[in-house]
C-alpha cells in the first residue's frame, strides 16, 4: 500500500522538483503588499514579481518557485462568502508557483506541470482535463499554441482539452496590470463527488457548477499589460506565472473530499472539538462552524504575523472582521471565553517550519488574538440581543430585511461586523441592505472628513517624476549610486533637475538617507561650481530615482555640473543615536513587559524617537524606570553595533527580529548590537546607526500612553536631546522650589503639606457654605404660600452646586412635613432647577418630575425625575425668575382635593 503523503511532503516535493530544473526557491512574501497601492493583500504568488512583469524591476534569476501565502477577502478576488459553506474556499491559502521571467514559456510550463502531477505525485492521467483560452470577444483569437503543447508534450486524452473565454481562461491580477491567457488543469474526482446529482437534468462539466471537477493548477502566460478596460499592450518580454492551490492538491493526494479534512486543517478542527467538548456527531452537525473557525484562525495568525493589527478600516478591519466572525461561530459551539489563541498556537507549531515568522512572533500573535477576543466578547451578547430585537420587529412588520442603518449601528456601536450580521440574518431567513449600510458608513466618514483638513493632489507630479526617471535612465543606464552608509561627503554629477518653488536634483551618487522604516531623511547641502543648494527633504518618488529637494542659496544649478553632496553631520549623528536607541528600547520592552511585545510603528528624528508597541495597559512607574535602566546599561556597556548583509531566511532562523510593515528581499541588512555569537539585540534594519552604543549618551523616556486598542506609544530622547530635557526638568524643579520656598530635595514634602492645607481649607469653605445656605433657607420660609392647603415654596437661591440645592429641599420637607419646593440657581451661566415634594403630596397628584419638566421648558431646557425629587437644566438663565413664578400655577392645576 502506497504511503499517504503529508502536506509537508507535498509542498517540499513541488519546491524540489523546480529547484532541480534551475529555479531559485524564494520565501513567501508578506501578506501586506509593499509599494503596491492597488492591493489590500497579497492575493497571488505573482504579486511580488509584478515590477518584473511590467519591466520596472529585475531579479538576479530568471526562474523562481515558491509557496506564497495569499488572502482573498476584498475586491475582485473575494472568497469570504463561500468560506465555511463549501469544502474548497478559504480566506487564507497557499499558492504553489513557478515563474519564468523571459526564459522558458508555454512548452516547458505545460510539460513540467503534467510530469509533476502524473509521474511525481502519481495522479491518474485519465482524470486530468486542460482548458485553454479562446476569446469570446473575437479580438485575440484562440491560444492554439498552448493547445498544441498539451497534445505534444503530455499524454492527456485529446478530448479532454477544452476551450473557454475570458471569464475562465484570461488571467488578470486586478483591474489593470500584467495579464494574459491561461491554461487551467482540472481534476475529475468522479461521479460520486457531484453534489448536484439530485437535480433533474444536471450535467457534470469542467467549469460547471458541481463539485466533481476541481481546478488545481493555473498556468498563466503573461504577455500583456492591461492599461484599463482591456486596453492591452504587449510586455517587453513574455513570462510564465503558475499557481497551484496547495490545499486542493493536498485533499486530492490524501484522498479526502474536503480541504478541511486534510492534515492542514484537521488538527485545528480536532482541537476545536476537544475544547468545545462535542461528539463526532455534534461536530458534523456544526461542520460549517468548524470550517469557518479553522480557516479564520489561519488567516488571523498569518495576518498578525505579518504585522496587521485589529482596526476599524483597511487591513485592520479585515483582520477584526475575520476574527470576530470566528468568535461568533465559536459561540454556536458553546464557547463563552477566548479560545482562538490556543488554536493559533497549534497552527504555529504545525507551519512554523515553512513560515519562520510565525514561531518568531508567536507570543505577539497569541496576545493580540486574546486581546481582540476579549474586547469582542464584552459586546457580543449585547450585539446579538439587539440584532434579535431588530429581526423580531421587522418580522412583525412583515419584512425580511435588516435596514442598512441598523446594520451600521450594530457595527459602529456594538462592534458586530457587517459580515457577522449577514451570517446571522441569513440563518434566520433575513437579508441585509448592504447599499444602505455602506451609505451610512460613508456618511459617517464624510462627517469625519468635514471635521478635518484634507488635501487632494492630482497625479501630474507622478507623471513628471516618471518622465524624469526615463530621461535619467536614457543617459545613465547604470544604476545611480545610493549609499547612505558610506561617506557623508560625496563627489557626484547632476544628472536630472526639476525647477519650481523648490529645486529638485538627481545626482549620479549620493550619501543622503531617504526616509524609510520610520527614520526621517537627511538634510544638508549640495555645492556646485558656483552655486549652493540647501537640501531640506529627500524623495524616492519612483523606484530607482533619488531626489534631493531644497532651495537655491546662490547661483544656478545645471545638469552636468560636478558637485559635492554634504550631509548635515551633526543632524545625522543625532538621528543615529535615536535609531540605535530604538533597538535597545525594543529589547528592554520585551525583557520587562514580555517577549510578545513587538514594534507596531516608529519615528526616528534628530530631536526624539517614537516607538509604538502592542500592550494592553500602561506601564507602571517601576517598569518605566527599569526600561530606562536597561537601555542605559546597554549604552554604558559600549557594545559594538554592526550591520551585515545576510540571506533573509538565514537571518530569521537565527532569531533576528523582522519589523512589521517593512519590505524585505532575499538578502537583508541585519543590525546586531553586541558580540555576534551572543548579540544583545538583532533586528532587520536599513537605517543609519552609531558604531558603539556608548555613542548614544543619556537616554530618557519623556512620554508613554495609549494610541489605540492594544497599542501604546513611547517617546524618548538621547544625546543632546536628553541633555536638554534633563536641564529643562532641573530648571523647572529649581523654579518650583523657589516658588515654594523649599530646597529641591524637599519639594515632595512641601507639596504634600500644601495639599493637606488645601484640603482643610476646602472643608472649611464647605462648612461655611452650608452655614450660609442654612441661614438663607430660614429667610426663604417667609415666602411660603398655600395652594389648596399645600405649602409651596419657589425661590431663587445662591447655591454652588446641585447637592446643595437637594439638601435645601430636604430641609424644607423636614420643616414643613409636606408641601412642594422648587429651587433655582445659576451655575456657570446655566440655570439649574430642583423640585421636591413628599409622599403625602404624591397621593394628591403632585409630581415633582412633571413640575420641573414643564418649568424647565421656560428656560430652554428639560429634565425630570421621581415623583418626590427631580432635577432639570436649561440654557437661558435670564428666564429663571419667570420659570419659578410659574410653579404656583402648576401646583394649583395638579392638586387633588
Amino acid at each position: 500500500m502506497t504511503k499517504q503523503l503529508t502536506s509537508t511532503e507535498i509542498r517540499q516535493m513541488f519546491l524540489d522538483y523546480f529547484a532541480e530544473r534551475g529555479h531559485t526557491i524564494v520565501p513567501s512574501a508578506s501578506l501586506v503588499p509593499q509599494d503596491d497601492p492597488t492591493l489590500l493583500f497579497t492575493n497571488a504568488g505573482m504579486n511580488q514579481f509584478k515590477d518584473v512583469f511590467l519591466g520596472l524591476g529585475s531579479r538576479p534569476y530568471t526562474r523562481v518557485a515558491d509557496t506564497q501565502k495569499c488572502m482573498r477577502v476584498a475586491g475582485k478576488h473575494n472568497d469570504l462568502d463561500d468560506v465555511g459553506r463549501d469544502n474548497t474556499h478559504h480566506t487564507l491559502f497557499e499558492m504553489l508557483g513557478n515563474w519564468s521571467f523571459g526564459d522558458y514559456y508555454k512548452k516547458e510550463a505545460i510539460g513540467w506541470a503534467w510530469d509533476l502531477l502524473t509521474r511525481v505525485y502519481g495522479l491518474d492521467k485519465t482524470r486530468l482535463w486542460a482548458t485553454v483560452f479562446k476569446d469570446d470577444k473575437n479580438i485575440l483569437g484562440a491560444d492554439e499554441e498552448a493547445a498544441g503543447y498539451w497534445r505534444s508534450e503530455t499524454e492527456i486524452i485529446p478530448e479532454q482539452i477544452l476551450y473557454f473565454g475570458r471569464k475562465d481562461n484570461f488571467w488578470e491580477m486586478g483591474e489593470s496590470g500584467p495579464c494574459g491567457p491561461c491554461s487551467e488543469i482540472h481534476y475529475d474526482r468522479g461521479a460520486d463527488a457531484c453534489d448536484k446529482q439530485h437535480l433533474p437534468g444536471h450535467v457534470c462539466a469542467v467549469n460547471g457548477d458541481c463539485a466533481r471537477y476541481t481546478e488545481i493548477w493555473n498556468l498563466v502566460f503573461i504577455q500583456y499589460n492591461n492599461k484599463g478596460n482591456y486596453d492591452l499592450e504587449p510586455l517587453p518580454a513574455k513570462h510564465v506565472d503558475t499557481g497551484m492551490g496547495f490545499e486542493r492538491l493536498t485533499a486530492i493526494l490524501q484522498g479526502v473530499d474536503s480541504n478541511y479534512r486534510t492534515d492542514l486543517f484537521w488538527p485545528i478542527i480536532a482541537r476545536t472539538q476537544a475544547l468545545a467538548g462535542q461528539s463526532d456527531a455534534e461536530r458534523e452537525a456544526e461542520f460549517t462552524a468548524y470550517r469557518v473557525i479553522a480557516d479564520h484562525v489561519r488567516a488571523c495568525t498569518f495576518l498578525i504575523g505579518d504585522g496587521v493589527l485589529p482596526a476599524n478600516d483597511g487591513r485592520g478591519y479585515v483582520l477584526r472582521m475575520v476574527l470576530r466572525r470566528a468568535v461568533r461561530f465559536g459561540r454556536r459551539l458553546g464557547f463563552t471565553r477566548p479560545f482562538m489563541a490556543e488554536l493559533a498556537a497549534l497552527l504555529i507549531e504545525m507551519m512554523g517550519h515553512q513560515f519562520p515568522e510565525l514561531p518568531q512572533r508567536a507570543d505577539f500573535i497569541t496576545a493580540t488574538i486574546i486581546g481582540e477576543e476579549e474586547r469582542f466578547l464584552r459586546t457580543l451578547d449585547q450585539g446579538l440581543a439587539r440584532l434579535d430585537e431588530i429581526m423580531a420587529t421587522r418580522r412583525a412588520a412583515g419584512q425580511t430585511d435588516i435596514p442598512g442603518g441598523d446594520a451600521f449601528f450594530l457595527h459602529d456601536t456594538l462592534g458586530l461586523p457587517l459580515e457577522v450580521t449577514k451570517d446571522i440574518a441569513g440563518e434566520h431567513g433575513f437579508t441585509v441592505d448592504e447599499p444602505g449600510y455602506h451609505a451610512a458608513r460613508e456618511a459617517q466618514r464624510a462627517r469625519a472628513r468635514a471635521a478635518g483638513d484634507f488635501k487632494v493632489e492630482d497625479d501630474s507630479r507622478a507623471r513628471i517624476y516618471a518622465e524624469l526617471a526615463a530621461a535619467v535612465a536614457a543617459h545613465h543606464p547604470e544604476p545611480l549610486g545610493y549609499d547612505p552608509y558610506g561617506p557623508l561627503d560625496v563627489e557626484a554629477e547632476v544628472v536630472g533637475l526639476l525647477a519650481g518653488d523648490t529645486i529638485e536634483l538627481v545626482l549620479s551618487r549620493t550619501g543622503f538617507y531617504v526616509e524609510s522604516g520610520g527614520q526621517v531623511s537627511d538634510t544638508g547641502r549640495i555645492l556646485g561650481p558656483d552655486w549652493e543648494v540647501a537640501v531640506t527633504e529627500m524623495l524616492r518618488p519612483v523606484e530607482g530615482l533619488i531626489v534631493h529637494s531644497g532651495r537655491v542659496v546662490r547661483g544656478q544649478p545645471k545638469v552636468g555640473d560636478k558637485v559635492t553632496a554634504q550631509v548635515d553631520a551633526a543632524r545625522r549623528w543625532d538621528i543615529r543615536r535615536n535609531h540605535t536607541a530604538t533597538h535597545l528600547l525594543h529589547r528592554a520592552l520585551r525583557q520587562v513587559l514580555g517577549s510578545h511585545v513587538a514594534q507596531a510603528g516608529s519615528l526616528v528624528t534628530p530631536e526624539r524617537l517614537r516607538f509604538d508597541y502592542n500592550f494592553e495597559k500602561p506601564m507602571t512607574p517601576d517598569q518605566r524606570a527599569e526600561i530606562e535602566r536597561l537601555v542605559t546599561e546597554a549604552v554604558l556597556a559600549n557594545y559594538r553595533v554592526e550591520p551585515r548583509q545576510e540571506a533573509y531566511r538565514d537571518a530569521l532562523s537565527q532569531g533576528v527580529i523582522a519589523l512589521f510593515g517593512e519590505k524585505y528581499g532575499d538578502v537583508v541588512r541585519v543590525l546586531r548590537v553586541g558580540e555576534p555569537e551572543a548579540p544583545y539585540s538583532q533586528e532587520l534594519c536599513g537605517g543609519t546607526h552609531v558604531t558603539r552604543t556608548g555613542d548614544i549618551g543619556p537616554f530618557l523616556i519623556t512620554a508613554e500612553g495609549g494610541i489605540g486598542a492594544g497599542i501604546r506609544r513611547i517617546e524618548a530622547v538621547t544625546g543632546r536631546g536628553a541633555l536638554q530635557a534633563i536641564q529643562t526638568l532641573r530648571a523647572q524643579q529649581e523654579q518650583a522650589a523657589a516658588l515654594l520656598n523649599a530646597p529641591p530635595e524637599a519639594l515632595s514634602e512641601r507639596v504634600e503639606r500644601l495639599q493637606a492645607e488645601l484640603k482643610a481649607a476646602h472643608k472649611e469653605i464647605e462648612a461655611l457654605n452650608r452655614k450660609l445656605a442654612r441661614e438663607s433657607f430660614q429667610a426663604l420660609l417667609s415666602e411660603v404660600v398655600e395652594i389648596a392647603g399645600v405649602p409651596v415654596l419657589a425661590a431663587r437661591v445662591d447655591a454652588p452646586d446641585a447637592d446643595t440645592l437637594r439638601e435645601m429641599a430636604d430641609w424644607f420637607r423636614d420643616k414643613m412635613r409636606g408641601g412642594v419646593i422648587v429651587l433655582g440657581t445659576v451655575i456657570e451661566d446655566k440655570p439649574l432647577l430642583i423640585a421636591a415634594t413628599t409622599k403625602e403630596m404624591n397621593a394628591r397628584g403632585i409630581h415633582a418630575g412633571k413640575i420641573v419638566k414643564q418649568v424647565a421648558q421656560i428656560v430652554g431646557g428639560g429634565g425630570g425625575g421621581r415623583p418626590d425629587m427631580a432635577q432639570a437644566g436649561g440654557r437661558d438663565a435670564g428666564k429663571l425668575d419667570e420659570a419659578l413664578a410659574a410653579v404656583v400655577g402648576l401646583v394649583g392645576e395638579m392638586v387633588k382635593t
